[in-house]
């Protein structure tokens, strides 16, 4: 293991194709089954709140609690256009301040006004949901990203609330290998780019 190249400290990672970014969020059964038998949101789902899209399974798993946190039983798998993807990137802010990215802490705040999407780093899971050196993106939509996310860039919607509850299963039996091979394969994205909290190289 020690041997194995590390990803980039700051990368986005995705199962993706050449149109489509899957990404995860999970949800309460009222508004997470629905939309997996439609394949769109509920009315019940608030285009008017900020709705976090998360690139990474296990990180997904880490915040759900493998499904098992209340409000959030059901984990979807979306798949949306890979348009709407860079485009919420590239109308996104950093989620804080960070000294030396932006120029001031007022020009930052003026960007959190202006922009509908927030980008936050966060430790990327190991499969024991253990922090990772590298970092997984975690992208907030709101306003015009949101609806957007809801009404033009969805491809598809899946329960993959049975997947994360065999992986689960698999890593508390101790068969580690067996929940790797289950994993949705995640690559990075290198025609994509995000803002970063640290000041970009040479």
């Amino acid at each position: 293991m020690n041997d194995q190249i590390q990803p980039p400290r700051y990368e986005i990672r995705a199962h993706h194709t050449a149109t489509t970014v899957t990404v995860y969020q999970a949800y309460r059964p009222a508004i997470g089954l629905p939309a997996a038998r439609d394949g769109r949101f509920p009315s019940a789902w608030k285009r008017d709140r900020m709705t976090w899209i998360k690139p990474s399974f296990l990180w997904m798993m880490y915040r759900c609690g493998w499904a098992g946190k209340e409000g959030q039983e059901t984990v979807l798998a979306v798949e949306i256009t890979r348009e709407g993807f860079a485009w919420a990137l590239e109308n996104a802010e950093l989620s804080h301040y960070v000294r030396g990215v932006h120029p001031d802490r007022a020009a930052w705040q003026r960007g959190m006004r202006h922009s509908p999407a927030r980008v936050q780093w966060d430790p990327e899971r190991d499969l024991r949901l253990n922090p990772l050196p590298h970092r997984s993106l975690q992208l907030g939509l709101s306003g015009e990203a949101a609806r957007r996310y809801a009404d033009e860039w969805l491809v598809s919607v899946r329960d993959v609330t049975p997947l994360a509850h065999e992986i689960h299963g698999l890593v508390r039996a101790g068969d580690l290998r067996g929940a790797a091979a289950l994993l949705p394969v995640e690559a990075p994205l290198t025609d994509l780019d995000a803002p970063r909290p640290v000041p970009a190289g040479p």
